[in-house]
């Protein structure tokens, strides 16, 4: 039996931007040029000004742990458990929290620093992933 991987969708109008430059080994975030709040998720429409003026910024590629779970049932062959998705937020803009993916049931706390990690999916996208800062 072969085991398909899910991929997100990459071509999206909103998204793909985030999927490129994570395959260029970078983290990115949209944000509003004319009041400076970061959008997630991303739109090209500041729902906080009205404006029409946004863009997409690189990341430092650093955070907190915000949230985690630890999945103890599989319940996709290509997600042996465990494994805990984690929500990270980011250091340049808090109100941007992205999820991750880590193997194993890893000994994680509230507020731990997070770096950001590139997985490039055989014949898939590449995902930013998290892991405990060093």
């Amino acid at each position: 039996m072969t085991i398909h991987p899910l991929f997100p969708n990459v071509t999206d109008r909103e998204t793909h931007e985030f999927f490129e430059a994570a395959a260029e080994g970078r983290l990115v975030f949209r944000a509003c040029n004319a009041c400076d709040h970061a959008l997630h998720p991303p739109t090209a429409h500041c729902p906080y000004c009205g404006a029409w003026d946004t863009a997409w910024r690189d990341a430092e590629g650093t955070g907190k742990l915000h949230a985690w779970t630890t999945v103890t049932h599989q319940i996709h062959p290509a997600f042996p458990a465990p494994y805990t998705l984690v929500v990270v937020e980011l250091d340049d803009a808090p109100e941007v929290r992205l999820i991750g993916h880590m193997d194993g049931a890893p000994p994680l706390v509230a507020d731990m620093p997070m770096e950001v990690w590139f997985q490039a999916l055989p014949n898939g996208p590449t995902l930013p992933q998290w892991r405990p800062a060093a």
